[in-house]
């Protein structure tokens, strides 16, 4: 259970699917966005901006903030069509999405870390995308160099906030199943519409906000299985089974907590113990 939680880009896509996964999970959902967001206490921000960044770092104000998931993501006109072509986009474009893509969450991360520091584990979450990879087949130029920047912001995170046991960590997922991906690639004939189940995405990032301070995953992929659809059957077993290992897991590492707390009360009882109690 998580006191607050930060989710930006939450009205709609994916940065929707986790507000809404996660809202039970937390005591206080803050959902970032420029739109409307149905789930948590909306944030009305626009992250491209200065302004807006401020406007998010000022409603946690003093409060602990345990988890900043930053999903909002956008990209060039066109961007995953037939019709995208990088010599006729405008500046504008380029800039709009190198702002929101990678200096959006640099300049949120930076505001935030007071807030995240007061929190016991405390987690910062991206998600990028496999674009941001070496040898992946993009031809999206803006965007895929924000992706790229934002994996080095979080090697660079990870150096700089080792010391205070802030994970952080950036998800590369592939097409996932929201409905305005599953929408383009039927559009464009495209992996016959078939995507990442939001199922899948959520399940990862369950399993990095439950690990314990000691622990810091920097970069996860998760490349789309091409070929036939998964009957609703089998899907429906494989993600019980993920979630029945994920359960066994959390439960063997609290298991393990419980054992190193006991030991380290021992070990600190014989330590204050007097010598002559030690001798005995």
């Amino acid at each position: 259970m998580f006191n607050t939680i930060l989710v930006a880009g939450a009205s709609r896509g994916i940065g929707l699917a986790v507000a809404e996964h996660l809202a039970p999970q937390s005591g206080r959902l803050l959902a970032v966005s420029r739109t409307p967001s149905p789930i948590g206490e909306w944030i009305s921000a626009d992250l491209s901006d200065l302004t807006g960044v401020e406007t998010a770092v000022q409603a946690i104000g003093s409060d602990v903030l345990d988890a900043l998931l930053y999903v909002g993501g956008t990209w060039e006109t066109n961007a995953f069509t037939r019709k995208y072509s990088f010599e006729n986009c405008s500046d504008e474009d380029i800039a709009r999405v190198i702002a929101v893509n990678l200096i959006a969450p640099i300049r949120l991360v930076k505001g935030l870390l007071p807030a995240l520091r007061r929190s016991h584990n405390p987690k910062i979450v991206f998600v990028g995308a496999l674009s941001g990879r070496d040898n992946f087949p993009a031809r999206e130029v803006a965007n895929s160099a924000s992706k790229f920047g934002l994996r080095g912001v979080v090697h660079a995170l990870r150096e700089e906030l080792r010391s205070q046991q802030i994970g952080v960590t950036v998800i590369n997922p592939g097409n996932v199943g929201t409905p305005e991906v599953l929408a383009d690639l039927e559009a464009e004939g495209l992996l016959g519409g078939h995507a990442i189940p939001l199922a899948d995405l959520l399940c990862i990032i369950d399993c990095v906000l439950s690990l314990s301070r000691a622990t810091c995953v920097k970069e996860i992929d998760l490349p789309a299985m091409l070929g036939e659809p998964i009957c609703s059957e089998c899907e429906s077993s494989e993600k019980s089974g993920l979630k029945s290992v994920l359960r066994t897991n959390l439960f063997r590492m609290r298991v393990l907590r419980k054992e190193r707390t006991e030991v380290r009360t021992t070990n600190q009882s014989v330590r204050n113990a007097s010598p002559q109690k030690r001798a005995d």
